[in-house]
């Protein structure tokens, strides 16, 4: 409960989906926020506990920052919005995975349990803050786990009580839960996890103090007269905070596609590419950190963008983008980084790429430079950048989303991309169309093979390379006969 203010709220609603950061994670984007409500008996205390139901394994904790209603607010508009808040906190919006089924987005029993909502410890007052400057930071054991700001929010706090007000009224002591950035994930009993909220940039830099809330193992089981827990794989992967597959739903890149790229060069696909109106696909310059490096995979993207103080306080610290995308990458995907083509200082350094290596991430790809580089070339993974550099990446970057377009290198790269990379450097590649391009690149590698069979046999490259009619001729004859 809070310590200076209302310890009943006639009414608890939280908004499902609303942070960039986990919209990213779930793979989805809301165009209008939606709600759900919680009841009052599922407020907790700080310091208190929260019960894993006995015969459940999916209790996951979101830290938010929670809105106390200070005046009734009915039909008011975004820009009012805000004035109707008399003050923030911390919150925990726990949820019982196994019980998600049970009421289809309702969220009663997977998110009304006993202490499943505990606010505080004490009140931010709203008139000393700027609601876009907050920051919610998460801690489980001790471990930084969720950090995110109200800059990044899809809908902002001022639109939420006005969307609200449009349906109902928000009465004073009513509490609003604005959502949880990427980094929610599960816990279990003996685990101590606590949520703070705090204004950085305000003067005093108020805060929320620390909400702490240890996890106990229930010992009553559910009986037979009601929805029952049950969890699956889906479940498990969302509880856990796994991202979605990043490629397009209508491709896949499967085995048989990786054993043709490992055949034709970057010079080909680079060329066949340029045939269909492709011409900026090409990462201008950047090459391996070791000779015959190569590799092929789809697309997972980190941006950067230009150093600021302020910015870096509230985005450079704790579970950020950068680290969020090296510790979520998976097999077969390669890192691709937009570093705005500033090689002033590492993007990467060797922890982050072993990290990729050991979950087992095909390559990385930055426009940027590369830390420990010595040691980043013994981890072994393919990695592709404009060179070492000793410096930081907060020298001149802040870590700012995840699995958006980029550019890099002076290429449009999506989620999902193919991206080729061998001694020549890396290509993008649209996934409708590596089937056509593959083809192509086979198509001309075959042809090369054969002309470089004419030169060494001592023929002139001239009308051999490229072919002349004659030439051209004799190819197909003996493509024909093979």
């Amino acid at each position: 409960m809070l310590t200076d203010g209302p310890s009943r709220p006639g009414k608890i609603i939280a908004v499902h989906l609303n942070y960039a950061s986990r919209a990213a994670q779930r793979g989805r984007t809301p165009s209008q926020p939606s709600y759900f409500l919680k009841p009052a008996s599922s407020l907790g205390a700080t310091g208190g506990t929260v019960e894993r139901p006995l015969g459940t394994e999916l209790l996951a904790f979101e830290g938010e920052v929670a809105l106390v209603v200070g005046t009734a607010a009915r039909w008011v508009s975004p820009q009012d919005g805000w004035s109707h808040v008399a003050a923030v906190t911390a919150a925990n919006d726990f949820g019982l995975y196994d019980l998600r089924t049970a009421d289809k987005g309702s969220n009663l029993r997977s998110k009304g349990g006993d202490g499943f909502t505990p606010l505080g410890p004490r009140l931010i007052p709203a008139a000393d803050v700027d609601p876009a400057g907050l920051r919610v930071r998460t801690w489980v054991n001790g471990a930084l786990v969720q950090e995110g700001t109200t800059d990044t929010l899809l809908f902002d706090l001022g639109r939420l009580v006005a969307d609200l007000s449009q349906h109902l009224t928000l009465e004073p002591g009513d509490v609003v839960l604005t959502g949880t950035p990427a980094g929610s994930s599960v816990v279990v009993p003996g685990d101590v996890v606590e949520v703070e909220v705090d204004a950085p940039g305000a003067p005093g830099a108020p805060s929320s103090g620390r909400l702490v809330t240890t996890v106990t193992e229930g010992t009553t089981p559910f009986g037979d007269f009601g929805a029952r827990p049950s969890a699956d794989e889906a479940q498990r992967a969302e509880a856990y905070g796994t991202p979605p597959p990043a490629a397009t739903p209508s491709f896949e890149l499967t085995d048989a596609h990786r054993a043709r790229f490992a055949a034709v060069a970057v010079a080909t696909l680079s060329a066949a590419l340029r045939r269909r109106g492709y011409h900026d696909v090409f990462v201008e310059g950047v090459h391996a950190d070791r000779p015959g490096a190569r590799f092929v995979g789809t697309a997972r993207t980190l941006r950067l963008v230009p150093h600021r103080p302020d910015l870096f306080a509230r985005h450079g610290g704790g579970f950020n983008a950068q680290k969020r995308v090296f510790d979520t990458v998976r097999p077969g995907e390669v890192v691709v980084i937009d570093a705005r083509g500033e090689r002033g200082t590492g993007t990467v350094g060797d922890v982050l790429a072993l990290r990729a290596k050991v979950r087992g991430a095909a390559a990385i790809v930055t426009d940027g430079g590369v830390r420990d580089a010595d040691a980043v070339a013994e981890v072994g993974i393919p990695v592709f950048s404009q060179g070492p550099h000793p410096s930081v990446l907060g020298r001149r970057h802040v870590p700012w989303e995840t699995d958006v377009t980029i550019a890099c290198g002076g290429a449009a790269v999506q989620p999902g991309d193919v991206v080729v990379g061998d001694g020549d450097g890396v290509v993008v590649i649209p996934p409708g169309l590596v089937e056509e391009v593959l083809a192509e690149a086979e198509r001309a590698e075959a042809e090369d093979a054969w002309v470089a069979e004419q030169v060494a046999a001592g023929a002139s490259v001239d009308g051999l390379f490229p072919m002349d009619a004659r030439w051209r001729e004799r190819y197909e004859q003996q493509a024909e006969g093979r």
